[in-house]
């Protein structure tokens, strides 16, 4: 498990964005099984994750557009329960993070795996995003 003081200012990094911080799996239940369309956000130590991820989620979300009704995140090498459900809601696809996933009514309709955010930079994630989010929000 990584230590607080690495993981919070990354944490931080979304949170100010206003994404739900998500530690337990029961809120991860919730929040993933509720109606509308919920983006949840993996967050990883990576470097993938702060150089592309995060701020390509950010990116994604600016201006004018189609947008998710809720943000979401859990944490992966700190928050592993919530993980770890989070996880649960993925299948078929392995454990991976960074990643993103987004829902509708309860249903995981577009999903983003770390393989598909290495490599790439944070304006591609973003314009990746944008599109889903125009097809299901």
């Amino acid at each position: 498990m990584y230590p607080p003081q690495l993981v919070m200012p990354m944490k931080a990094e979304l949170v100010d964005s206003g994404f739900e911080d998500i530690t337990s799996p029961a809120r991860v239940d919730e929040v993933l099984n509720q109606p509308g369309t919920v983006l949840m956000v993996v967050n990883s130590v990576c470097g993938c994750a702060a150089g592309a991820a995060r701020p390509g989620v950010k990116i994604s979300l600016a201006g004018d557009g189609k947008k998710p009704a809720k943000l979401a995140t859990v944490f992966a090498g700190f928050d592993s329960d919530a993980v770890a459900q989070a996880r649960e809601h993925f299948a078929p696809y392995p454990p991976s993070s960074p990643a993103i996933a987004l829902f509708k009514d309860g249903k995981l309709v577009h999903f983003v795996e770390r393989h598909h955010i290495e490599g790439r930079n944070a304006a591609m994630i973003a314009e990746h995003l944008k599109m889903a989010y125009d097809e299901f929000c």
